[in-house]
């Protein structure tokens, strides 16, 4: 019950926030645009390249399989193909 006293009066501060401001006569022009596209872009590169050096270790993790296991199964597609 305390909890949702709290929620109460987070969602009745922001209320009183949102309608109390002012209007702001401000805009985003192309520049700080192009900064924002470029950002997602770059945060879109930077986890596609961190998901492709940690692709083997986050695969192992998630298959449940230990490392020696792994390998032995690397080594045995190995042979199989020789």
């Amino acid at each position: 019950m305390h909890i949702s006293h709290l929620v109460i009066k987070v969602v009745g501060v922001s209320i009183l926030c949102i309608t109390a401001s002012s209007s702001v006569y401000a805009y985003i022009d192309p520049g700080t645009g192009s900064l924002i596209i470029q950002g997602i872009i770059g945060a879109i590169a930077a986890i596609g390249v961190t998901l492709k050096l940690y692709w083997h270790k986050l695969r192992v993790f998630f298959s449940g399989r230990s490392k020696f296991t792994e390998k032995k199964e690397v080594q045995h597609e190995e042979l199989e193909e020789q």
